[in-house]
This record gives C-alpha cells, structure tokens and sequence, in this order.
C-alpha cells in the first residue's frame, strides 16, 4: 500500500470530500442490508473524531443518467444517522448552488450525504466540469469506495485532478493490504478457489493466479466447461462453447494445479425443488443439469485446503440461491472457517454474500466489499481510483 491514507493528512477544520460506497440493496425504501456503510464508519469517525466536516458521494444501482426515486440515497442516510448516532443531512442534489452553499455553511462535526452522484450522465463519464464541481466541495479526497475503484469516475479520479491532497480511507487500505498481500507476499501453500457461472469472466484471473498459487480450485458453473474440455458428457448444464479451447489449454499448461470436482449434485431442472441426485463426473445422464458439487468433492477440496496458509475464494461452488444446491458453498465455508492459522480471502460479490449467509463471516480473515474490484485486482489491473490518489 504505497498511498497516503487519511493519517497522513491533517484534517482539522477541513471539509473532507468522501467517496464510500453506499451501493447497498433495498426493499419498500429500507436497507436491507448495512453491511457496506457499517464498513465505512471507521473512516467516516476518524474524520469527525479530527475535527473534519464530512461530505459523502456514493452512487446507487443503476439509474439511466437521469434523478430516479427508487435510486435516492436517503434511506442510506437514515440507516448512518443510526448508525453514526448524530445527525446526517441528506441533500437533493449532487452538485449546484444549493448543494455549495450547504457545504460552505458546515462546521467540523457536520455530516452531509450528496444525492446519487449517477444520476448525472457526466459522473460515468468522468466529465471535467463535473469533475470540477465535486472538487469545489471539499478540501481534502478521501476515496474509501473499493467497489467504485476499477471505475474511472468523475467522484473516483476525476474529482483528483484539481481536488489535493488526495488520500486513502481506511476499508480501502485494508482491501488494498489484504488483496495485495495474497498476491505478492503469500503464505504457502497459498490457495485460489474460483467458482460461479462463467469462466470468461475470470479467465485473466485464473491465468495471474496460476503463476502463483499452489493450487487452484474450480467449482460452479465454470467447472462444467472444464470437464467438456475433458471429453465428459454434462447433459443440459451450463457450458461456454467458446471458452472450452481455453479450458483446454489451461489443462494442459497446469494441469498439477488445477483441482477439479470429482462428483457433482445434478438435477432435471433449474428450480429449487428440483429432484436432486448426486453422480461423479463422468456420468451426467442426458437432460439433466449440474448445480452444485457433490460430497466427495467437498471431501477432495478439503483436502488439499488442509494446511494452507493463504485462501483467496471468489465465486459459489454451485446455485446457492437454492438451499439444496448451496451445501457445496456452504461446506467450503466451513472448511475455510476452520483453517488453523490461515488468512482466508473472501472475493466480494456472491462468495461474501454466501459466507455471511452460512453465518461463518467472523470467522475469515477479510471479506471484500468489491466484486467486480476485487477480481481486477486479482488480475493484476491497476484499480483508477486507487492509481490518482496520493502516493506515500
């Protein structure tokens, strides 16, 4: 981590300009779910704790460039009033006269929430003028939004360009150590596990992993195009034709490190009550679908997690969502959990969404906040909204 982060900056009776990432999911105008502002409290304390006044930007969803109700954030805002225990005061708007002359009149100790920085056409765009009047607002940057930092936004690099000094918070360190460490100062045997859908999606993942990791470990959807690849049968499963030659030469190239299922839980259809059975691999009959792994499979994972010193996990080990097809998940979860003295990495996404499901979140070592951010990370890319930021 070779960036300034908050405590390298003085912040009393600054008006401190943050990026968090409130992007969290909601239901009849609730949150339904905390878990990303309560990751931003440590930071947002810190600065009130100095004598800052604190102004936080966070998009929300995915409006169409355009104020959108269902895409507001003041339930956000309720949520970290409650949370902060003192008062936040959510604007209308993200930028303007109005919102100016709120933000000039704060005093340290005051906490304003900006209205959802996409509904502006030119925050995805990383518009210049926009860019320029985020910037007007504060005195200092504090990017704390991991899952924004592989955007290259007006309100995560634009705003850098005329808004100095420009530091970490504190959750964006801490993913920016953990993440960073898995991949250049790992403990071994250092294990990657890659579940979900698609293997395109992680194809420069797995490649920047295998050149490091001891093993890797592949479940979900993607292990079904490695077993085409291998000349198996998967009836009507989810297959990536065009990742299958892929597949293949990853085989061939590492085929030691790859760890593939050995049985897998197969069903007739793609429905939670589904009739379920469990066969290896080999032997997926004709319209039937795999949807998650099987117990020796689990077994076999288990096994060669034994002992590890540093797991990365990014991606369910079958359909989750179905609490039939989710014990694969689950009991990789709970291997994890009971790893001795192990760091165990937590990809976010629906891998942080199963840990915390299978109530074992306390027990791994980080849980990202940043699926999408996570992976570029993982992958080698330099994240925009950490790359404008100060260095150290």
């Amino acid at each position: 981590m070779n960036k300034k982060t908050i405590k390298d900056v003085d912040v009393n009776g600054k008006r401190a300009l943050v990026r968090v990432d409130f992007n969290v999911p909601m239901e009849n105008g609730e949150v339904t779910d905390d878990r990303r502002i309560r990751a931003a409290l440590p930071t947002i304390q810190y600065l009130l704790d100095h004598g800052a006044a604190v102004i936080l930007m966070s998009h929300l969803g995915r409006p169409k460039d355009a104020p959108d109700p269902k895409y507001q954030l003041d339930a956000a805002g309720v949520r970290l009033s409650e949370l902060l225990g003192r008062p936040v005061t959510k604007l209308n708007d993200t930028i303007g006269p109005e919102v100016k002359s709120a933000v000039m009149a704060m005093k340290p100790g005051d906490v304003i929430l900006l209205e959802n920085t996409r509904f502006y056409k030119q925050e995805k765009k990383n518009d210049p003028g926009f860019s320029e009047q985020l910037a007007e607002l504060g005195e200092v940057y504090v990017n704390d939004a991991f899952g924004s930092a592989h955007r290259a936004h007006a309100s995560t690099a634009g705003v850098t360009d005329t808004l100095r000094p420009a530091v970490a918070g504190f959750l964006l360190e801490k993913e920016i150590e953990y993440l960073g460490g898995a991949l250049s100062n790992p403990g071994h045997p250092f294990i990657a596990i890659m579940g979900g859908a698609k293997i395109s999606d992680k194809i420069s993942v797995i490649e920047n992993l295998l050149s490091k990791v001891d093993g890797l470990l592949i479940g979900g959807g993607m292990a079904n195009t490695f077993f085409v690849a291998q000349g198996h049968s998967v009836g009507k499963s989810l297959v990536e034709e065009e990742a299958i030659d892929t597949a293949k030469k990853l085989l061939a190239e590492y085929g030691d490190k790859l760890i593939l299922p050995v049985d897998c839980t197969i069903a007739p259809e793609f429905k939670a009550d589904a009739e379920a059975k469990v066969v290896p691999v080999d032997e997926v009959p004709d319209g039937w679908m795999i949807l998650d792994i099987g117990p020796a499979s689990i077994a076999h994972f288990a096994n060669r997690l034994n002992g590890a010193k540093t797991v990365v996990w990014n991606g369910p080990m079958g359909v989750f969502e179905f609490p039939r097809f989710a014990e694969g998940t689950f009991a990789i979860a709970k291997v994890l959990a009971e790893l001795d003295g192990a760091t165990t990495i937590i990809g976010g996404g629906d891998s942080a969404a199963a840990v915390e499901q299978s109530g074992l979140a306390e027990k791994m070592s980080h849980i990202s906040t940043g699926g999408g951010a996570s992976l570029e990370f993982l992958e080698g890319k330099v994240l925009p909204g950490v790359a404008a930021l100060d260095d150290k």
